[in-house]
């Protein structure tokens, strides 16, 4: 086998989060972006020692999991979307069955109860935050607004029947687009020149409330006026109602969505969200689950595996805007969030106070330095870490504690696994573990684990 052959072959399984296993002969070769039961072929880009991965070419046989048609018309070309064709208790079987081999790799094999994996209330039309790119399908080629074409970093598709979000989102995508282009503003941010005007689209919405932000995102490059483009999008026909839109200026070097600086052009810089009996106010880069009817199951999970806390100092690590410090809350004696995000911190704040919690305490820093100066000793310790886990230098500090229960939230279950050692050194076990899809037709999927000293009981049996 050497570089840039071709082959073809059926994919065996996908292990998390979208690594497709084919064999050929005596070698295993990984192949992103495939469905379990596909032929597909493929070209070697790297190999080592009997290992090695390709780039996804063609499918050329469909897989037995692939029962319905796709719903979008840019599938499967956009990268948003994996697994649409797939019935969705067969992309719950098979993330729950990911999950499940990465845990037992890590603790063995019966050694936990496993509480199964929690579907989606809404299969489609779920998510309420998209961050959508200006670009062109292909070089030179006309605007587009929408995704990135899978396993590609620069060809951006129009995303104009997206089926991940409400129909609101598609509505305002097409608006914006048809405005920028009807007017002749085509300049869109080159990653490798460094050189454009338009970056992103970022829309926000309550799934309950159906507020919505809408973020113009583009360089100072340009400069040119916007308020015919907000008339336009006040006078679209939505489910929802647009409560702010904003202009945010960003001259990074990098593809990220970030602001130098934020412009109101309409309203105000954030909406409200309720979940579970409590409201949140919501700002542009405040985080909050993308899914929100998945994030009540998900946080009654949380609070299930958190148990009785009356009379207990609760640490909420990785607090976003405050969700799971204000669900605790009203069952614990004090809840300490930490954040470093301080937007997310000052919007945890006046979230706390709007529900009417006065035991909620919010931090705005990094948890690995926020740690050394807190004098409060918890009792228990929930973990909210971002996609990548803990870092390697807040672990042994998070674990000094020794406190009687660790519940730990990853919305990337490698990054669980590769933690879980340490907390089995310091002297836990995993007591129950669980998922909640919070991501229909995607690869990632959430995982709840609660995790007891061993010296102690756990809180839940």
């Amino acid at each position: 086998m050497k570089k840039g052959e071709i082959y073809e072959g059926v994919i065996e399984k996908v292990v998390f989060p979208n690594r497709g296993i084919v064999r050929v002969g005596e070698w295993k070769v990984v192949v992103k972006n495939g469905i379990p039961g596909q032929r597909v072929r493929f070209r070697i880009f790297k190999k080592r020692e009997k290992r090695a991965e390709g780039i996804l070419l063609e499918v050329t046989e469909k897989s037995p999991l692939e029962i319905r048609e796709p719903v979008c018309s840019i599938f499967p070309a956009c990268g948003g979307c994996m697994y649409q064709t797939m019935g969705y208790q067969a992309q719950l079987d098979m993330k729950e069955g990911q999950v499940r081999e990465l845990l037992d790799g890590a603790v063995g094999k019966g050694e936990y109860i496993w509480d199964g994996i929690y579907g989606s209330p809404k299969e489609f039309r779920y998510r309420n935050k998209m961050e959508f790119s200006f670009g062109d399908a292909c070089k030179d080629g006309p605007l587009t607004l929408g995704l990135h074409r899978k396993g590609s970093t620069y060809d951006i598709l129009t995303a104009g029947d997206c089926k991940l979000v409400h129909e609101d989102f598609t509505v305002i995508l097409n608006c914006v687009l048809d405005f920028f282009r009807s007017r002749g503003i085509t300049s869109f941010y080159h990653k490798m020149r460094h050189t454009g005007y338009l970056r992103h689209l970022l829309l926000r919405r309550g799934a309950a409330t159906g507020e919505i932000l809408v973020h113009v995102v583009t360089t100072s490059q340009e400069n040119h006026d916007l308020t015919e483009l907000v008339e336009e999008l006040l006078a679209l026909p939505l489910e929802g109602r647009i409560v702010g839109v904003l202009h945010i200026l960003n001259d990074s070097l990098s593809d990220v969505v970030r602001s130098d600086e934020t412009r109101i052009l309409y309203g105000q810089d954030y909406f409200y969200e309720s979940l579970l009996g409590l409201t949140f106010k919501i700002s542009t880069f405040s985080f909050f689950q993308p899914n929100s009817q998945a994030a009540e199951i998900l946080y009654s999970r949380v609070r299930e595996y958190v148990g009785d806390t009356r009379d207990k100092v609760v640490f909420d690590l990785y607090s976003g805007t405050g969700t799971i410090a204000q669900l605790v809350a009203p069952v614990a004696r004090e809840v300490i969030g930490v954040e470093i995000v301080e937007e997310a911190v000052k919007a945890a704040r006046e979230n706390a106070a709007g529900n009417g919690l006065n035991n909620c305490r919010f931090i705005a820093g990094d948890v690995l330095k926020v740690l050394d100066e807190l004098e409060e000793k918890p009792d228990v310790i929930i973990l909210d870490p971002p996609r990548d886990g803990i870092h390697p230098k807040a672990l042994p500090k998070i674990l000094s504690y020794g406190v009687e229960d660790i519940v730990y939230i990853s919305c990337k279950a490698t990054s669980l696994a590769r933690d879980l050692p340490a907390f089995l050194a310091a002297g836990y076990q995993l007591v129950r573990g669980c998922c909640v899809d919070q991501f229909c037709q995607g690869v990632h999927v959430e995982t709840v684990v609660l995790m007891s000293h061993v010296s102690n009981e756990p809180c839940i049996k």
